[in-house]
């Protein structure tokens, strides 16, 4: 049982990869976000509005541990701060985890985010200036975590095929 775990933060194209690489690979894509909000049947935001983030986070931390622990082969794509709470970036060097950090630039991410921002609640209502060191924080606090990933794949100026086939070579 091998479990494959893509992280980065949003924008980095977690479900976009594995998606494709599921379809590559013939492995099952469980998306960790969604995973949750079909265990409660809520949605992300309902889930910490109605009962806060310490809720959410240690809900999310039982069902990445459902999913790794789960007999099947899955890739498990996490949500952009699933690393950085309750240790769950010790669990990417875990037996059988192949941990994979989508790495993306500031630039990248800002000019992924800024078409989509009204899709991202976090993000919404902030300025162009705003995004932009939204994410420099964001990623400067999170490297470390995200560091921890057993391989890195830079995601700058690549197709999706190719990142897919930069992932398909790590797992062959």
């Amino acid at each position: 049982m091998k479990k494959f775990v893509l992280l980065g933060y949003m924008g980095c194209g977690k479900s976009t990869i594995a998606n494709m690489l599921s379809k590559n690979a013939d492995i099952p894509f469980v998306d960790l976000d969604k995973k949750i909000e079909e265990k409660l049947n809520l949605s992300i935001n309902e889930i910490f509005e109605a009962h806060g983030e310490i809720y959410f986070r240690k809900l999310e931390h039982e069902t990445f541990v459902e999913l790794l622990d789960s007999p099947e082969n899955l890739i498990i794509g996490l949500g952009g701060g699933t690393p950085c709470y309750a240790n769950n970036h010790e669990l990417f060097k875990g037996d059988g985890v192949v941990s994979v950090y989508l790495k993306a630039s500031i630039e990248t991410l800002f000019g992924r985010l800024a078409v989509n921002k009204s899709k991202r609640p976090l993000i919404a209502a902030q300025s162009e200036d705003e995004l932009k060191e939204f994410i420099a924080k964001h990623l400067f606090d999170r490297s470390f975590y995200y560091n921890q990933a057993k391989y890195k794949v830079i995601v700058d100026g690549r197709t999706i095929d190719q990142t897919v086939q930069d992932i398909m070579d790590i797992l062959a």
